[in-house]
């Protein structure tokens, strides 16, 4: 069985996806800053027990279409994106599974779409509906981080961070797969609050040799990509927080109904940020199959710790 590359017209766009296998289509979407590589482990395992497993690189990165404005990256046309590939690859139906940034484009899919997404595997950042109490989302990041920057926050302004980051890819990708990781010790894992003073940089450590989950091959793919891209195409995606946000008023308490399996790591600094809808997730998820954490493993869960996600993604896909 062979993994197949190629792009597919979806929602006015080109997505390149990897694809592998036969079966009941199951959709893999990536988060930031990485890409459909980011599963290399777990298509071919999955695709071996019997689907069809596709994972595109999302709009804005890889070898995907990149588009020119912030609108062009709001949650309608990420989730559009993913309902018009199902139809290209002539399906009606798909389970959809998503890290970090894919999580939130994977329940805003199943919310939007339950009729074709019927189940969901979220990995780093648990399902978090919005309430009627809550202001926009940078107004409460802008409460929360006081004096200090936070990352997000200062994704803000277009043309800033990413020419930062973009002034040295490969250390910027070495450094946010390392620092997000569990195998970076306290004193150099990443920060998203940092002081007035200081850079984006200055938030992560540049490793001298790569973990053992990671190698020099895979930071080439990475790197080899955003040279292509640049970051500022993702960072778009979270100048769209507050316009999401004020578009989605329907969703309050939105509850994800669909078979759900959550998975992370129990140094991902996301379960420490979100420590209260991690635990609230069995009533904002009223079919959450299993919740795992996953000892010693940071931000990047599905390539830090392949073999215990491949057996835990197959488990969740058996129970159906």
């Amino acid at each position: 069985m062979e993994m197949k590359e190629c792009l597919v017209k979806t929602n006015g766009i080109n997505l390149n996806v990897l694809e592998m296998g036969e079966g009941p289509l199951v959709l893999m979407v990536h988060g930031h800053p990485e890409l459909a590589y980011s599963y290399r482990h777990q298509i071919p395992a999955i695709a071996s027990a019997g689907y069809r497993v596709v994972a595109p690189d999302q709009r804005g990165y890889g070898k995907s279409d990149i588009l020119p404005e912030i609108e062009d990256y709001d949650i309608f046309q990420l989730t559009g994106d993913m309902v018009g590939l199902v139809h290209a690859l002539g399906e009606e139906q798909a389970v959809i599974m998503g890290h970090d940034w894919g999580a939130m484009v994977a329940w805003n899919s199943a919310l939007f779409r339950p009729d074709m997404f019927t189940a969901v595997a979220l990995m780093s950042v648990p399902y978090n509906p919005r309430s009627w109490h809550t202001t926009s989302p940078l107004q409460f990041m802008d409460m929360a981080r006081g004096e200090n920057n936070y990352y997000i926050s200062s994704y803000q302004e277009p043309g800033v961070v990413e020419k930062e980051m973009d002034s040295d890819i490969r250390a910027m990708v070495k450094g946010f797969l390392y620092s997000a990781s569990g195998s970076a010790p306290p004193e150099e894992r990443w920060r998203p609050f940092y002081g007035p003073e200081e850079t984006m940089r200055d938030t992560i450590t540049i490793p001298e040799n790569l973990p053992d989950w990671l190698t020099e091959e895979d930071v080439n793919v990475f790197t080899a990509a955003f040279e292509r891209t640049g970051f500022g195409p993702g960072i778009n995606w979270y100048r769209n927080f507050d316009r999401n946000w004020a578009l989605t008023p329907w969703l309050t308490e939105a509850r994800l109904r669909q078979p759900t399996v959550y998975i992370a790591g129990d140094q991902d600094i996301v379960i420490q940020m979100m420590a209260s809808q991690y635990e609230n997730m069995e009533n904002t998820v009223p079919n959450l199959t299993k919740k795992v954490l996953i000892p010693g493993i940071g931000h990047w869960v599905q390539q830090e710790a392949p073999e215990e996600v491949n057996g835990l993604l197959l488990e969740f896909l058996e129970s159906l």
